[in-house]
């Protein structure tokens, strides 16, 4: 005899819609949550079991779901170009609130202030991203803006539009960030020679550069932590 697996016909403490109508929802697990972005399984899988399978595979973390490609979804079997697409829509939703969260987050009191606001915008990139936060006299980022994308070397970081940018916000500080795809959180010679060369300008205008963090998916350092500048 066939077996129908829609969620429709599951028992009442298996549907995660409803369990989500009855118990909030925080109850719902995160394989429930995704089974309901999927909305069904096939005749052969429920949905839930569906999603626990893809969660498995990465080891149940939700930030390597959402780096999921449409394609690398669609390699399941039962998750089409459609459910695929809700998936992927759904993390990038959740990853867009993280971003707009932080907005909130202004004033920097520590160099986790600084991760809080960037790893949302550059911590899960597959390439390198400089980013410049502008602060003013009471350490509130008044400004942030992307000055290279694909790598950091001294081609790629103008000094000069880092300070006309600081002078055109009336801009006190600088905070100077930028991600490691690797995962590395090791400071290279480029990075603290960029550093350096920054400070040294910096001091001549009276525009402070206050520190140099390198933001991966799960950390960051802190040149001034560090004791490297």
């Amino acid at each position: 005899m066939e077996q129908n697996f829609s969620i429709k016909n599951w028992a009442e403490d298996d549907k995660p819609r409803e369990k989500m109508m009855l118990k909030g929802k925080a109850a719902l697990s995160d394989a429930e949550l995704v089974a309901i972005l999927i909305g069904s399984g096939s005749r052969n899988e429920s949905a839930v079991s569906l999603s626990k399978r893809i969660l498995s595979s990465i080891d149940n973390n939700l930030n390597a779901l959402g780096k999921l490609s449409l394609k690398q979804l669609m390699e399941f079997k039962g998750i089409g170009e459609a459910k695929a697409i809700a998936i992927a829509a759904a993390l990038e939703l959740g990853r867009r609130r993280r971003v707009e969260e932080t907005v909130e987050l202004k004033k920097i009191t520590s160099s986790k202030a600084v991760f809080e606001i960037m790893q949302p915008i550059i911590g899960e990139l597959p390439h390198e991203e400089f980013w410049v936060l502008y602060l003013n006299n009471s350490n509130k980022v008044i400004y942030k803006s992307q000055l290279s994308k694909g790598g950091i070397t001294g081609t790629v970081v103008d000094m000069r539009l880092i300070f006309k940018t600081a002078f055109e916000q009336n801009a006190i500080s600088i905070l100077l960030t930028h991600n490691h795809p690797s995962g590395k959180l090791q400071a290279s010679d480029a990075d603290k020679e960029i550093t350096k060369k920054l400070k040294i300008a910096g001091d001549q205008l009276d525009i402070k550069i206050l520190d140099h963090i390198i933001i991966t998916e799960n950390g960051f350092l802190s040149f001034a932590d560090e004791g490297i500048f």
